[in-house]
C-alpha cells in the first residue's frame, strides 16, 4: 500500500471517529500532495516525494509549537503537537544521536576535515547519506561539535 492509499484509508477511519485533530493533519498532508502532482503535473507522486511532504509538515508543526509555547498560547501549541502525533508514523524510523555521530565521525575522517571552516565539506556527503534518516539540525549540530573538538 502506497503512502498516498494508506493515508486516504486512515482520513476515512478518522472520519469515522469523529477524530478532528487526526483528519485535520491527513487532510493536510493530502493536500500538500495534490498540490504537488499538480505543480509536476504528474497523476500521483511517489512514495519518497509523500514522505519529504510530510517530513516538511512535521518539521513545520515543530517550528509552530515552538512559537506558540513562546508567545504563551499554549492553547494552540497543543494543537500543533496533536497534530504532530498523528503525522509521526508516517515517517521513517529516525536514527539515535549515537548513530548520527558515529556516521558524523566517519564522514570527518573519509573528507580530512579538521576545523569549523570544513564543515561544509562534510554536510553534503552527510545529507545525501543520512537523508530522510535523522534531522538536518541534528546533523548540523553534531558536525559542529566533532570540528570544534
Amino acid at each position: 500500500m502506497s503512502v498516498q492509499e494508506q493515508i486516504n484509508a486512515d482520513i476515512k477511519d478518522a472520519m469515522k471517529a469523529k477524530n478532528v485533530d487526526k483528519l485535520a493533519a491527513l487532510r493536510a498532508v493530502k493536500s500538500a500532495i495534490m498540490l504537488e502532482a499538480t505543480k509536476e503535473g504528474i497523476p500521483e507522486v511517489s512514495d519518497e516525494i509523500s514522505l519529504k511532504l510530510i517530513t516538511k509538515l512535521v518539521k513545520q508543526r515543530k517550528d509552530s509549537a515552538a512559537i506558540f509555547t513562546e508567545q504563551n498560547r499554549p492553547d494552540l501549541a497543543v494543537d500543533e503537537v496533536n497534530q504532530l502525533a498523528y503525522l509521526e508514523p508516517y515517517l521513517p524510523v529516525q536514527m539515535g544521536e549515537e548513530e548520527v555521530r558515529k556516521v558524523v565521525q566517519e564522514v570527518i575522517a573519509k573528507v580530512g576535515a579538521s576545523s569549523p571552516a570544513d564543515m561544509g565539506k562534510c554536510m553534503g556527503p552527510l545529507m545525501g547519506r543520512l537523508n530522510g534518516k535523522a534531522d538536518g539540525a541534528l546533523i548540523s549540530k553534531l558536525v559542529k561539535e566533532e570540528l570544534s573538538k
